[in-house]
């Protein structure tokens, strides 16, 4: 990543970079002003928080209340990757970044660029679709919005990416006993997929019991 770039990052500023969906803008989630910029240039109404992209695991882990059964599998099994969790917030979280029900949406990106961009940040970047609210995510950086690049501090141009749908997005929520999961946006990981992980978690736990 060009050392500028790290340095606007640094500064809080606010990037147009890929991803290996579509094209996102973000910045360091640490900074409550980077998160009120973005809300205003993408016109997004409303209390509705971003979702994060981690470099790692490990920085995953810094953000969200993880449990390893059965999230280290899943995570194995779908990242880095277009699959976005929602788990509960860890308590160092700003309630900025947390939804009405305290849960953080995040992901580890199969993208360079956007795995660069989250560790500059600390090991998180924000991560919401380069488009105004309600316009389409966009996959050509030729397609994006004059207003939008206008108003950020960059773009790292990618070039047009491959067709790809957004990040599937799951809720796992854990209860007294075991857990529950819920696919809350269709996307690029297919729910059929999913569903075939999580029988065989189920299967598997089943086994154990015998």
């Amino acid at each position: 990543m060009p050392k500028d770039l790290e340095q606007v990052l640094g500064r809080g500023g606010v990037v147009i970079y890929p991803t290996e969906t579509v094209y996102g803008v973000g910045g360091d989630p640490r900074n409550a002003a980077v998160i009120e910029r973005i809300v205003t240039l993408k016109g997004r109404p409303g209390h509705k928080p971003f979702p994060l992209i981690a470099a790692d695991l490990d920085s995953v882990r810094h953000w969200v209340r993880w449990r390893s059964d059965p999230l280290d599998r899943l995570a194995k099994r779908f990242w880095p990757g277009p699959l976005t969790l929602v788990l509960q917030a860890a308590s160092n979280v700003p309630k900025s970044l947390q939804s009405a029900e305290g849960t953080v949406a995040v992901r580890v990106s199969a993208h360079p660029v956007a795995t660069l961009m989250a560790k500059a940040c600390g090991g998180a970047l924000v991560a919401t679709s380069a488009n105004l609210s309600g316009q389409p995510p966009v996959s050509n950086p030729a397609a994006l919005s004059r207003a939008l690049l206008d108003a950020v501090d960059g773009l790292v141009d990618g070039g047009p990416l491959p067709p790809s749908l957004p990040s599937t997005l799951v809720a796992v929520i854990f209860e007294k006993e075991g857990f529950s999961w819920k696919v809350l946006r269709k996307g690029a990981v297919l729910e059929e997929d999913l569903t075939a992980f999580f029988h065989e978690e189920t299967v598997a736990a089943s086994t154990e019991d015998l």
